[in-house]
């Protein structure tokens, strides 16, 4: 490798560029076009990808790298690695959070660092409305009666809390998933509450939904949907005082992360059968054989799908090589992630 930088036929700098992640990971998310659109907009290193940073292999390619891309099992980006990569300027990080890779070092270095956070936060938001959508109509509930019984319901006798017209979402804290929720939920006949501290009212009313306290959030609502990040502070924030002043039959639905729920409180308040769950996270993720919570028959649990899977990989790389175009043709990021920021992110 030479210290120069190549350019693209329009005159565009091309920065020298590496992917570091998991060899699974890459194999997820880089099929062939995918690097050769990388390849387009930099002079990518070739592969294997980078998943150790103390081989002579990953020096040697770090010693010229401008910008990393990284993915799920990127190696911590220490003061050691960076001795290693005295080029070093930019990260552009094929998933969301960048806490098990961005060290301080990064940032006294005046690292530039994306995150495709907002990519995958649409799925998330999808797996959320979709679920909304049929827990108000109890679909999967009656799909297995239906399947017991052999036979139809009728309509006109069905419970007046069944349905989604006027029901009342709850959504505890204004995240980025928070919010693409809020959007989507927009063209429905559905009155939106939302808790997040940081938020004012008036930026509240900017999203078309009312602020409310946490205990009024889980008060008023039908349905509480759980987006705040897993920091020391909201761990075991959704209680059991909380889970028992919900509505009979209100519904509560975590795609977050597992912890910020008090997971024992819910499994002793879905015994009564007060109220249901869906649950795409639990703590831990993958519960054991023999946990309580696969007993709650009012409780729906996904292997933690909501998230970016199959062709949505295909948005998260998009997002990398947009953003990486962006950076060599001096623009800056369109999804940079903060130093400042990182208490409130998951």
């Amino acid at each position: 490798m030479t210290g120069t930088t190549p350019a693209q036929a329009d005159g565009r700098r091309r920065p020298r560029a590496a992917v570091a992640m998991r060899p699974d990971t890459a194999t997820a998310l880089l099929n062939a076009p995918s690097l050769a659109a990388l390849s387009q907009v930099c002079d990518l290193a070739p592969l294997p990808v980078l998943d150790d940073f103390t081989t002579d292999r990953a020096r040697a390619v770090l010693a010229d790298t401008e910008l990393l891309v990284t993915g799920w099992g990127c190696p911590p980006l220490d003061a050691a690695v960076l001795a290693s990569a005295p080029r070093l300027r930019a990260v552009v990080h094929t998933a969301g959070t960048v806490r098990g890779h961005i060290t301080d070092a990064c940032w006294e270095r005046g690292i530039e660092v994306s995150s495709a956070a907002a990519a995958n936060a649409l799925p998330v938001a999808e797996y959320t409305v979709a679920m909304i959508l049929l827990s108000g109509k109890r679909a999967l509930e009656r799909a297995h009666a239906y399947r017991s019984e052999r036979r139809r319901d009728d309509s006109l006798t069905t419970s007046p809390t069944l349905g989604n017209y006027c029901r009342t979402v709850g959504i505890l804290s204004a995240s980025l998933i928070g919010r693409r929720v809020i959007e989507l939920l927009r063209p429905y006949d559905l009155r939106v509450l939302l808790h997040d501290p940081y938020v004012s009212d008036a930026q509240a009313a900017e999203l078309g939904v009312e602020a409310v306290g946490l205990g009024e959030l889980f008060g008023r609502s039908d349905l509480v949907s759980v987006h705040t990040p897993l920091l020391p502070a909201t761990r075991g924030l959704v209680s059991r005082e909380l889970l028992m002043s919900m509505r009979p039959d209100g519904v509560l639905l975590n795609t977050s992360r597992g912890a910020v729920v008090d997971q024992d409180a819910l499994v002793d308040v879905l015994r009564t059968n007060r109220i249901r769950a869906v649950l795409d996270v639990t703590d831990p993720d993958t519960l054991p054989a023999g946990h309580p919570l696969w007993e709650c028959e009012n409780a729906l649990i996904t292997p933690h799908l909501a998230g970016s899977q199959g062709n949505e990989w295909q948005r998260l790389v998009d997002l990398a090589v947009g953003e990486t175009e962006r950076w060599a043709a001096g623009d800056g990021f369109a999804h940079p992630v903060r130093r400042e920021r990182l208490a409130f992110l998951a």
